[in-house]
């Protein structure tokens, strides 16, 4: 059994359990309350010493950074057949870019611009709305090339950054003037494995103070 310590308003902990679902992993959900400073405790520091989720325990591997466990999971435990990490190396490295793209530019982008409206009742700095739809254009712009992120199928890097859409979405980010998004968007809440779970976590994260 897998140990997963998350927050079901987290997007990056919501693309874990995704991705799970979507490969037929088996999690042990450890619910870690940030709110309240559950990831400050010595015995949490001590496995994370970043004190961040999710965090996932598999044994004697520890490891933490949503994108890092996705890939674990599915080196580890997708089989062949599973489409979520494609074994072609150019293909793979598609994948990758995409990662890093929602890591590196889309979801930084989204906490900075929403973050502070939600955790600290600020209001909307426009500077960073722009940013942040620059980022969604040109996520556009790769979806214009394929049906999907990183190709014609879905892999972790959808996964990942539908999680970060969806949490956008339930703050009321208008995805109309970006056709090809919308159309992913409609794919992914149509098909990908967690859905439902994943939108019920995204209206949690509205609730988080």
């Amino acid at each position: 059994m897998l140990d997963l310590y998350y927050l079901p308003g987290s997007s990056p902990c919501r693309a874990v359990l995704m991705v799970a679902e979507a490969i037929g992993v088996q999690l042990n959900l450890r619910l870690l309350d940030l709110m309240a400073g559950e990831h400050r405790t010595p015995e949490f520091t001590r496995l994370n010493p970043q004190r961040s989720i999710p965090t996932l325990v598999d044994g004697d591997t520890v490891l933490c950074e949503s994108r890092a466990i996705l890939l674990y999971l599915c080196d580890r435990y997708a089989s062949e057949e599973d489409t979520c990490y494609p074994q072609d190396i150019p293909d793979r490295a598609a994948v990758h870019q995409r990662l890093f793209f929602d890591a590196c530019v889309l979801y930084p982008r989204f906490t900075e611009f929403y973050h502070p409206q939600v955790f600290g009742g600020a209001p909307a700095d426009e500077a960073k709305r722009r940013a942040f739809e620059r980022a969604i254009t040109l996520l556009d712009t790769f979806l214009g090339e394929s049906e999907f992120v990183a190709g014609p199928k879905m892999t972790v890097a959808d996964i990942s950054i539908f999680a970060t859409m969806t949490t956008a979405c339930a703050l009321r980010f208008q995805l109309d003037p970006f056709a090809n998004v919308e159309r992913w968007y409609a794919k992914m809440v149509a098909t990908c494995p967690g859905a439902r779970q994943n939108a019920e976590g995204a209206q949690q994260f509205l609730t988080y103070k």
